[in-house]
């Protein structure tokens, strides 16, 4: 950031007084710009025992494949931005059920928050962030391809305890990972 957003002036990134870390900080005007985690809203529609997944069409992950989800946007709920993001990329409509999973990334300053939710109706296709939607069983799921940690994670868990008829909540801080040689 080098200009105040409100103001327009240069903005100096310095500590605040009373602050533990430096911020950006408007020269002339004073407004401290705080730049904070972004969460990231998912949903995981289940239609019988198949789950809904999107082939993505963007970056980051292009082509693997994931949970509808995305940023959360000003104004909504985490349930809200869990529809919102299921309607998006899959063209899908879903009953949002209770949150599954979080997991914190501060290595790229996001917190990822998934639902469990029940597909309406099997009216779904490819938004414009998606080359492909699918229902898949367990066996079926590409493992290989699926995009991100923490959408691994919570179908890994979503299987196991379905098999047992008991969902936990899920929760854990992922590190930087390791590149693949």
């Amino acid at each position: 950031m080098n200009f105040c957003p409100d103001c327009g002036n240069k903005i100096e990134f310095r500590h605040p007084p009373g602050d533990n870390r430096p911020r950006h900080i408007c020269s002339e005007c004073g407004t401290i710009h705080y730049q904070n985690p972004k969460m990231v809203i998912a949903a995981l529609p289940v239609w019988e025992d198949k789950v809904l997944l999107c082939r993505r069409a963007i970056e980051p992950r292009h082509g693997l494949w994931t949970l509808p989800g995305g940023f959360m946007e000003n104004g909504e709920s985490t349930a809200q931005a869990a529809a919102r993001e299921t309607l998006e990329e899959a063209n899908a409509r879903v009953e949002i059920g209770e949150l599954y999973s979080m997991y914190s990334m501060p290595y790229i300053n996001q917190v990822h928050f998934l639902f469990r939710a029940r597909l309406l109706d099997l009216d779904f296709s490819p938004g414009i962030e998606s080359l492909e939607t699918r229902l898949f069983t367990e066996a079926e799921i590409p493992w290989q391809e699926i995009a991100f940690r923490p959408i691994r994670y919570s179908l890994e868990y979503f299987f196991a305890e379905r098999r047992t008829g008991q969902f936990t909540f899920h929760s854990g801080e992922l590190e930087v990972p390791t590149p693949r040689i």
